[in-house]
């Protein structure tokens, strides 16, 4: 692990980080950031009761949450990640486990899909990797306020009315609630954990 981790934090928010990182591991690697699927699993099924809403996933990386998503039922999922390296092992490794399942080359801040296409959209930590520039975390540089809210505009633009995006992070209230709160949606934060919290924002559109 420590043979992939950048020099600097900041690193994580560069697209060159992270096609180096998943050139160097393998397409067996997985990584997760935060919760794996078995912590959250209740939590889905409650917010996504239906199987068959339409997912997608927001810098899926080599998590398990897809495949794991997948496996419980779910399997209308569209996988997106800006490193094309990563797309195509993912697509190789999951092209007989999960057939249905969909990956594109995709940057979160500009979202090739139609307007309304989407129930559901998922972000397991790919927001917090624009955060990593070395700024005061409670005032962020121009280019973090711009990225973080580009991702969520394309977002709510995506999602069906009455869909939902779910963002699950370390980020305490203070520090995201800024990018996902709209006039047109309505925001729900729930606290995980005990000893370290992480935090579960759901917006409703």
């Amino acid at each position: 692990m420590a043979d992939v981790l950048p020099r600097k934090n900041e690193e994580y928010g560069t697209k060159k980080y992270w096609d180096q990182r998943y050139t160097q591991e393998s397409e067996e690697t997985s990584f997760d950031w935060f919760k794996t699927y078995d912590d959250i699993a209740d939590i889905m099924r409650e917010l996504i009761p239906n199987k068959s809403s339409r997912i997608l996933m927001l810098g899926c990386g080599n998590s398990t949450l897809s495949q794991d998503m997948y496996n419980d039922g779910y399997k209308n999922i569209v996988n997106t990640d800006y490193s094309g390296i990563l797309i195509e092992k993912m697509k190789h490794k999951h092209e007989n486990s999960a057939p249905e399942m969909e990956w594109h080359e995709m940057d979160i801040r500009d979202l090739e899909f139609e307007a309304n296409s989407f129930d559901v959209a998922i972000d397991k930590g790919t927001m917090d990797a624009m955060m990593t520039a070395k700024a005061d975390v409670w005032d962020p540089p121009e280019e973090v306020v711009q990225n973080c809210n580009k991702e969520v505009d394309e977002v709510l633009r995506v999602l069906r009315p009455g869909g939902i995006f779910v963002y699950l992070t370390f980020g305490q209230p203070h520090f995201r609630r800024r990018y996902l709160e709209r006039p047109s949606t309505t925001l729900e934060i729930r606290k995980l954990g005990d000893a370290f919290h992480y935090y579960l924002y759901i917006v409703r559109t």
